[in-house]
């Protein structure tokens, strides 16, 4: 993995997208692989234990994720069952002790132990064709195979948590402004009331502030379950069923320039997930090689000694065997051993495909959300403001009601939230597009000007 490149980015002042914090994940993904330098690795946050109290950062989310997530636990299982495979594959058969006594409890001569004949023998099994050496190689590769797949889940695992962090703001954010129009509500009643007791108004003016706060109180206990629900997802996700956090703390921050779609394609070839299918097609291969060596018999040699009691003489034994290839030449297995390595190529091709596919829609669709962020702060966050700012002018003007006033104020809330959950969509198809990529945004972003610059 690598890590964002620090160079700053220019941001609007207005709005943006949160993309920071995701450099932290690939910092921490990389100091737990010792993929970057003591350096960087001091500042990064030591891994935490136990239950996020207080504010909770998005890198202490990360953190506690990658320390505490049982969705983990099984890829580390996983490595440490394929190193015990390897461990297990390179050692040798281990040899035969043979002790026989012949000539002995017959008849005549042979009736006691006087003639008897004793021997001695150690054998080995000797493997020919290379049969040792395709084993160890199949393990290791599968060794391969699992730390892949666990880096690519620690990838998946700092998406999610990312995604879900960004709800937990959005949810916040929202929470905030939806009280707020309650209290504007709130106002709104006392004031018609006022008026309705001093005959300004009519009663009916009261009962549509009446109207309007129910409305708001509704929409405002809406989203206290909302962030309830996404603090509960977040949380889960550093194995916990029960936040204790306060709140989340960040920013929706603006997005950064994004890279060609060519460079995304580049970058997604050295993503985790490819890097383990092709580990895991040499691991095929490998079976395949070792199956075709078993085709190949083994020697079994043995030495020893045979005592022999009429005379207390000694002789050397040497013994050896070969099992003869006539019928089992291991045809199905080699076979087999083919027809899975043909089975992995067509299925990672398939991988392959899949990905690209949901890169390209993904960038797309990151496209289309950034210019529905431009829109809406160029022209509905704008507009929506400046009737808000209109309509209490005419207000203080006695030209509009103190309703007129409440409406204007609830359309921009509005619009706010709506600029927020585009916000959280556009944070969403980044932070996927990123773990499609396998690399962070800026770091392929920031290459790509280093190219331009050497031409």
């Amino acid at each position: 993995m690598h890590l964002f490149s620090k160079r700053k980015q220019s941001m609007p002042t207005r709005a943006c997208i949160f993309y920071k914090p995701f450099t932290t994940a690939f910092a921490v993904c990389a100091f737990a692989t010792g993929t970057i330098s003591a350096e960087l690795a001091d500042a990064i946050d030591r891994p935490h234990t136990g239950e996020p109290q207080g504010e909770l950062t998005i890198r202490e989310a990360y953190t506690y994720a990658l320390v505490n997530s049982p969705r983990l636990a099984g890829y580390e299982i996983d490595i440490r069952i394929s190193e015990s495979e390897t461990l297990q594959s390179g050692l040798l058969p281990n040899p035969e002790l043979e002790v026989e006594a012949e000539e002995f409890g017959g008849s005549g001569e042979t009736s006691g132990f006087d003639n008897a004949e004793s021997t001695v023998l150690l054998s080995q099994l000797l493997e020919l064709g290379g049969k040792r050496n395709h084993r160890v190689k199949t393990a290791k590769l599968g060794e391969d195979v699992s730390r892949f797949a666990y880096e690519q889940a620690r990838i998946h695992l700092l998406t999610e948590v990312s995604k879900a962090f960004i709800s937990v703001l959005a949810a916040q954010e929202q929470l905030e402004l939806l009280q707020q129009n309650v209290k504007l509500a709130s106002q709104a009643l006392a004031g018609a009331e006022t008026r309705v007791e001093s005959g300004e108004a009519s009663p009916l003016e009261q009962l549509k502030a009446q109207s309007v706060l129910a409305s708001e109180e509704i929409s405002a206990r809406q989203a206290e379950r909302k962030l309830d629900a996404a603090r509960r997802q977040l949380a889960e996700l550093y194995g916990s069923d029960d936040p204790k956090f306060s709140r989340a703390s960040g920013k929706l921050r603006q997005s950064i320039p994004l890279p060609t779609q060519e460079s995304l394609k580049q970058a997604f070839e050295r993503h985790p997930e490819m890097l383990r299918w092709a580990a895991l097609l040499e691991q095929y291969r490998q079976v395949v090689a070792l199956e075709e060596s078993k085709s190949i018999p083994d020697l079994t040699l043995g030495v020893g000694l045979k005592h022999f009691n009429g005379n207390d003489n000694l002789s050397g034994v040497v013994q050896f065997s070969v099992p003869i290839p006539l019928f089992d030449r291991n045809q199905g297995n080699i076979r087999k051993a083919r027809e899975e390595l043909g089975k992995a190529y067509q299925d990672s091709r398939a991988s392959r495909i899949n990905v690209l596919v949901a890169l390209t829609s993904t960038y797309r669709k990151l496209e289309f959300l950034r210019s529905e962020v431009e829109n809406i702060e160029q022209n509905l966050l704008s507009s929506s403001q400046s009737v808000q700012e209109k309509t209490y002018r005419a207000y203080e003007e006695g030209k509009a009601s103190y309703l007129e006033v409440i409406d204007a104020q609830r359309m921009f809330a509005e619009a706010r939230i709506r600029h927020n959950e585009t916000l959280v969509e556009y944070n969403k198809a980044f932070f996927e597009l990123e773990a499609l990529a396998g690399r962070p945004l800026s770091e392929i972003t920031s290459s790509e000007n280093n190219e331009h610059e050497n031409l």
